[in-house]
């Protein structure tokens, strides 16, 4: 089993609160402060494994199948 290296906080910010909190509303939920840490963290996961396989790809412009 692979472990990885703590990933420090994301540089950006990829998502509006007000849409997590009305997705949240919607689905009869409520959302706790750490879970937009952690939103944010599995976005920018998503991003940078899709922008790896980008690159190993030759290419520079993310596309949807790299997701």
């Amino acid at each position: 089993m692979s472990k990885k290296k703590a990933a420090k906080a994301p540089k950006y910010t990829f998502f509006v609160k007000k849409a997590i909190q009305d997705f949240a509303k919607d689905s009869g939920m409520m959302v706790g402060s750490d879970a937009y840490d952690a939103v944010n963290t599995a976005v920018h996961n998503a991003l940078a494994d899709a922008a790896e396989r980008c690159k190993r790809n030759g290419r520079k412009t993310l596309k949807a199948y790299d997701f």
